[in-house]
């Protein structure tokens, strides 16, 4: 956090068998430095229902929120709100 990087969470915190020692981290991360990623194609959030194809794309980011909220405590709402806040700043497409 001292060098001013970001930190991106995928569905893998959603995996309550694989995810369980990220998931006790994510709280931790400042949501200013706080990134939503989906890991497509790969790696589906463990959940959300299985589509047909099973190909991860960036539709699936509100699965990711959602495994971020249920281990941080944080809403749903205001990771939706700082993530994308962040990626806003950081590809440059609002001031800061």
């Amino acid at each position: 956090m001292s060098l001013g990087c970001y930190i991106g969470i995928t569905g893998w915190v959603c995996d309550d068998r694989r995810g369980k020692g990220l998931a006790a981290l994510v709280g931790k991360i400042p949501l200013e430095r706080l990134f939503v990623e989906t890991d497509g194609p790969f790696l589906l959030p463990r959940n959300m229902r299985r589509p047909h194809p099973k190909d991860n794309e960036s539709a699936y980011l509100g699965w990711v929120v959602k495994g971020i909220s249920a281990a941080s405590g944080i809403s749903e709402l205001e990771i939706a709100r700082a993530t994308t806040r962040n990626a806003l700043e950081f590809f440059g497409m609002v001031g800061k």
